[in-house]
């Protein structure tokens, strides 16, 4: 497998470096073609693999709850969690992943052209063997199926819009034009998938004000226009919080970053902030992540140095690198400055990454020119090295190769299941397979009203492994509900029994059981599975019957956070 991934790659490089004029043309486009074509194999490959995360069997809920908007996320996760789904006839891990895979490999496309429009092909090629390449770009954009896939759809296509209407020498001058009011549409989209979408608006306006060549852009008609565009745009997002008194709006853009009640408040740690930054830095893998950041802080010092002896910003600093700048910046340095003081997720900054990206393949190129054999050396090396971990990590996934006891393990192993973050991941095949199996789990899956369990993540990767056997409402009993609470409430099952199942940690919680006891005659354990991995057990299944709801479920905790 990694003999032919190695040729592959080295096929594609040679294609996308080969300088003879006479096959030019046909070569520069059958590269790009090749790079997209081998990404998108190589992902939907995994893709298949890999086991569903708590995210994606969440938002595999959202599909069966189709509304104008959610509580967590925008409406765009929905339907491209959905798409696959909805197209094959199909409830699996993979087509749940189906709409990320396509939309992903149109935002490397448009990242290309980005590229390409501000600097040249060749930075364009190596921008998007970059952004090919990059683990956290391929797992969490063209992947897992996350609302991160959407909006980096979303969020390429208002890049390559605003580079067309910025950097495009139609005249001497810049004139603002019909561009700018599909760049409203583009970013009211970008927020329609996640809410980074508003952060891009208004870096989009920094840049412009900042850009004394550009501030004319503020004041055009066809801005003004984008703006009512970019209005119309929201109405499902805007329609939704106007019918639940603006929650998610307030949640997510607000409150989620206010101190929670009677919890320990912390002081800023300026190390927290360091170690968000080394995690990005990992995350983009260190052969990516450190020249990314070098580039970047080099040619911000450059700049700098500059503007200490000159008074015109403009004729200091290359328009379209403060362009990057501004489009990659004000996001990644804000939540690494914010990972001092609070949880920062590793998806937050990815989308400023992205447009840092642009800037090292500005500089890959000037490398280029200098030495194509380091460059190639750099690039091909990184993705063998970055493809073989994965293919490493999804090869324990599904046969436990790390684990000291597996019975697949490579070198004895070196993990035990007990510390092993993967063994947060559910095996739903393996999950219903076993359920299937068992007479009185069945038979009480089948004779049950409704299901739930504690937490809301396990919700919808339950319902994902059991709706083959039985077609069964999925519900939550938890202080944090999110969706839940605006779907339909459980005071249409009073009177009806339940089946509850849970993870051992929180069976090993008698107050929680006990907590749900005061809403049903009787609760009584009736089995459990396990869910194996090479032989070894990583997780085990708890099943409970919940005989005679009394009562709709009213959490004892106070706030959703």
């Amino acid at each position: 497998m990694n003999s032919t991934i190695f040729l592959l790659f080295q096929k594609v490089f040679s294609l996308t470096f080969i300088r003879k004029k006479r096959i030019n043309f046909f070569d520069s486009s059958w590269s790009i073609v090749s790079i997209l074509l081998i990404g998108f194999l190589f992902r939907s490959f995994i893709a298949f693999w890999l086991l569903p995360g708590y995210d994606e069997g969440y938002y595999y809920l959202y599909t069966k709850h189709l509304d104008w908007s959610f509580f967590d996320h925008p409406l765009f996760v929905a339907l491209t969690t959905g798409f696959g789904i909805w197209l094959t006839g199909i409830t699996s891990p993979f087509t749940l992943r189906i709409g990320t895979l396509i939309l992903y490999t149109g935002s490397l496309f448009l990242l290309y052209l980005t590229s390409v429009k501000l600097f040249s092909k060749t930075a364009g090629k190596i921008t998007l063997i970059l952004a090919s390449i990059i683990p956290i770009f391929q797992l969490g954009f063209g992947i897992i199926t996350l609302p991160d896939s959407p909006l980096i759809f979303f969020w390429s296509a208002a890049l390559y819009c605003a580079s067309d209407e910025f950097f495009t020498k139609r005249n001497k001058t810049y004139l603002p034009s019909y561009r700018l009011a599909i760049l409203g549409i583009l970013i009211g989209l970008a927020c329609l998938s996640k809410y980074h979408g508003f952060v891009l608006g208004l870096c989009l306006v920094g840049f412009c004000i900042s850009s004394k060549n550009h501030r004319q852009a503020l004041t055009s008609p066809w801005t003004i226009l984008g703006f009512f565009l970019f209005i119309i745009t929201l109405f499902p997002l805007l329609f939704w919080n106007y019918q639940h008194d603006w929650i998610s709006l307030r949640f997510q853009l607000f409150d989620r970053f206010l101190p929670v009640p009677n919890a320990p408040q912390t002081s800023y740690n300026i190390f927290n902030a360091l170690i968000v930054l080394m995690v990005n830095i990992g995350l983009l893998f260190p052969t990516i992540g450190f020249p990314l950041w070098w580039v970047m802080i080099k040619s911000l010092v450059l700049d700098g140095c500059q503007l200490v002896s000159k008074k015109n910003i403009i004729k200091v600093v290359d328009n379209k690198k403060l362009f990057i700048y501004w489009i990659s910046l004000p996001l990644t340095l804000g939540l690494i400055v914010l990972g001092g003081k609070k949880q920062i997720l590793v998806t937050w900054p990815m989308p400023g990454y992205w447009g840092m990206i642009l800037l090292l393949g500005f500089y890959g190129e000037k490398w280029f020119n200098y030495s194509k054999r380091w460059v190639k050396r750099w690039l091909l090396g990184s993705a063998i090295a970055i493809n073989t971990v994965l293919l490493l990590l999804l090869l324990h996934l599904n046969t436990g190769t790390f684990f000291q006891s597996s019975q697949n393990s490579l070198f004895k192993g070196f993990l035990n299941a007990e510390n092993d973050p993967t063994t947060e991941l559910i095996d739903v095949e393996q999950f219903r397979k076993k359920v299937s199996q068992s007479p009185l789990l069945l038979n009480s899956l089948k004779q049950a009203n409704f299901l739930f369990t504690n937490a809301y993540y396990l919700a919808g990767l339950i319902d994902l492994a059991l709706e083959p056997l039985h077609d069964i409402p999925v519900t939550c009993f938890s202080y944090d509900r999110r969706g839940f609470d605006f779907w339909p409430d459980t005071d249409q099952w009073i009177g009806k029994n339940a089946l509850y199942i849970t993870l051992k940690r929180f069976h090993e919680m008698p107050e929680l059981t006990n907590e749900f006891r005061a809403f049903f005659t009787e609760i009584k354990e009736i089995g459990t599975i396990e869910i194996e991995r090479g032989g070894v057990v990583v997780n085990v299944f708890y099943f409970y019957e919940a005989n005679n709801l009394l009562k709709p479920y009213v959490s004892t905790e106070n706030s959703i956070r």
